[in-house]
């Protein structure tokens, strides 16, 4: 393979021999072309024999270690500056380790659901936009999509670092790129990023089980992933337990229908249907209009290599929550209606000839996807059928009800994606870390300012760098626009952020609100998201004396029947696109709200007359789509708020 020649030096792959490849010396974090943090001591670490000396060479520089007991080595090389590429050398007694086209220069973790995870290739402008020449001092890397009940001392599928060039790039995370890509430009050193996200999760899913373990009500919860790590089948008997009393709290029937999951119910007098899109679609009339509790029964054969050889027991999507068990087993459970099931299967679940597989559906439409779905997965990828007939039974209407599920199925898992996607990578070294999520925890948004606060908390804990920068990216409009002031969770979980953020030191905050597509939760403007994220950075990462972000309301006052707001990050005086005055404002009276339009006095907004003697307090663009038009001068929009009146300074 033909490396790139950079700064006058070629480079050439070196074929490494079968034994290194096998079992490599270094971490799964680090490959060919990678980009190492500048300016602190590198931090180089793997596995070797137990007691063996490791020599590691990049550049001119060389330090040894002697593997522990478990055969785990690090150490650390020290600081240089910005350049490359060099050559990095491991050794341990007859094996070698060779990496190429190694940078030293800035390195970002971007994390996320999916508007981090988005590609390049689909966002505005991608097409031409993004056919240039390689980029050789701009790289990435992609975290593959994994989960796991214990953190992970490597990355399951080894990264893959990649210099950006027309084939590259539109793999990369868009906003992770055009952030990178600005601040590249800029200081014109060698940048690279690594992005490790997954579409749907919560942000529970990313902060680790030390993390979360300080917050009381994920206590039983984590106490049960913990389980899993050791003992599936104990794991699995916690959360049957957990998710039972829930079931007899809450459904009328459930001394009824308890047994119903047995491997030797009779369930010879249930009628039957196909599993073929929703229930509401099957012709039956008393699914048509049913939001409840419907059991669905099937028997499956299975020869004894199929008994042996099934892993994976998969139903698609399923509205909403399910409760599966085989041949009697507590299988698993799920509450997101669009994620597709795909349950791991006990181990002795299944046996040669007859088995039952027993579901429990709360919810209006029970299996969505298509009947080509529904598949028992066998470990040499081939599968059994899950087609034709299944036996049903309606058992109890019971709506707007939401059981546990376990903590570790994806996408509303705890701590899971950290342990396998964040941990393997957390010892790497960043300049900082960018952040867009918060989608899927708008349901409950009022404990999302805890939840983003612990993450920048643990997040620098586990990764040793105290201070850590976290930029942040509001979430955008989307939604139905409304005519008249409502309450909306997607405001309060824009607030927990822009709380969260300016409560912390080190953390920036990038407002996307005229960015969003109130039509498509994933916008396709990632372009101007990545640069206002790159200049939150500059202000937050490398102490440039620039606002951050747009302007921010820090009081508002009475003063002679006006309200008054005062706002920081101005950058000159306010402006108002498309007309006169500043539109979104809300003057509020308790839980009443009503519109007024804002006059714009310099760095100050004045809501002239609106100083009712119940008002108190004032919102803007509070909904879930807002339509408003205050910037700075910089061309930067104004921070969402809600804050209360005082009294005339």
């Amino acid at each position: 393979m033909k490396l790139p020649c950079l700064f006058g030096l070629c480079l050439t792959a070196v074929p490494l021999p079968a034994a290194a490849q096998e079992a490599p010396l270094l971490a799964t974090v680090f490959s060919d072309h990678a980009v190492l943090q500048r300016d602190r001591p590198i931090l180089l670490w793997g596995r070797a024999s137990a007691g063996e000396t490791v020599t590691v060479t990049l550049g001119s520089d060389s330090g040894s270690a002697r593997a522990d007991a478990d055969g785990r080595w690090d150490l650390r090389l020290p600081a240089r500056p910005a350049g490359g590429p060099f050559p990095l050398m491991v050794r341990a007694g007859t094996r070698t380790q060779q990496l190429a086209d190694l940078m030293l220069g800035d390195v970002f973790l971007c994390g996320g659901q999916s508007n981090m995870e988005f590609p390049a290739r689909l966002s505005t402008g991608a097409w031409g936009g993004l056919a240039h020449a390689p980029q050789p001092m701009l790289r990435f890397a992609h975290v593959e999509k994994a989960s796991a009940p214990a953190p992970l001392e490597n990355l399951g599928t080894p990264l893959r670092w990649r210099v950006v060039d027309a084939d590259s790039v539109g793999d990369a995370s868009a906003v992770c790129f055009y952030m990178a890509r600005a601040l590249q430009q800029r200081l014109k050193i060698p940048v690279g990023f690594i992005d490790s996200d997954w579409g749907g999760t919560t942000i529970q899913s990313w902060i680790s089980p030390e993390g979360l373990a300080t917050l009381p009500k994920y206590t039983e919860s984590l106490r049960s992933l913990a389980a899993l790590a050791k003992d599936p089948a104990a794991a699995r008997a916690l959360e049957e337990a957990r998710t039972e009393r829930w079931w007899r709290a809450n459904d009328p029937r459930w001394s009824i229908t308890k047994g119903w999951s047995a491997e030797t119910f009779d369930d010879a007098g249930w009628p039957s249907l196909k599993l073929n899109g929703s229930w509401r679609d099957a012709g039956v009339p008393a699914l048509a209009a049913f939001d409840g509790v419907v059991w669905l029964r099937k028997v499956v054969t299975l020869t004894p290599a199929q008994a042996a050889a099934a892993d994976r027991l998969q139903l698609g999507p399923i509205d909403s929550n399910d409760t599966v068990w085989i041949n009697g087993r507590w299988t698993g459970s799920n509450n997101i209606n669009w994620f597709w099931r795909d349950y791991a299967v006990p181990a002795g679940a299944l046996h040669a000839g007859r088995n039952v597989i027993a579901i429990r559906i709360l919810g209006g439409a029970g299996p969505t996807g298509a009947e080509a779905n529904h598949l028992l997965k066998l470990r040499d990828g081939s599968a059994v059928p899950l087609d034709g007939a299944w036996s049903y039974h309606l058992a109890a209407p019971l709506k707007d009800k939401k059981p546990p599920i376990p903590p570790w199925e994806v996408p509303t898992s705890l701590s899971t994606l950290y342990n396998a996607m964040i941990a393997p990578v957390a010892r790497y070294g960043f300049k900082a870390a960018a952040w867009y999520q918060g989608e899927s925890n708008v349901a409950e948004a009022s404990e999302y300012r805890e939840l983003l606060t612990l993450l920048f908390q643990d997040w620098r804990a586990q990764m040793g760098q105290p201070q850590l920068p976290v930029l942040v990216a509001q979430l955008a409009a989307y939604g139905t626009p409304l005519a008249k002031p409502q309450d909306s969770n997607w405001a309060v979980l824009r607030k927990a952020q822009s709380d969260a953020v300016g409560s912390d030191g080190h953390a920036g905050l990038a407002v996307t609100l005229d960015l969003g597509d109130r039509f498509d939760i994933h916008p396709t403007q990632k372009l101007i998201v990545g640069e206002r994220l790159a200049r939150a950075a500059r202000a937050v990462a490398y102490g440039e004396a620039i606002a951050p972000g747009g302007p921010e309301a820090l009081a508002v006052t009475r003063n002679k029947g006006d309200l008054v707001i005062r706002f920081r990050y101005v950058s000159g005086n306010l402006q108002a696109y498309g007309a006169e005055s500043a539109f979104g404002f809300e003057a509020c009276s308790k839980a009443a709200c009503r519109f007024v339009a804002g006059s714009i006095d310099g760095d100050r907004i004045v809501l002239r007359g609106a100083d009712a003697g119940d008002v108190t307090h004032v919102r803007y663009a509070w909904s879930d789509v807002p339509y408003v038009n205050l910037y700075s001068s910089e061309d930067l929009p104004a921070v969402p708020f809600d804050l209360p009146v005082h009294a005339a300074e």
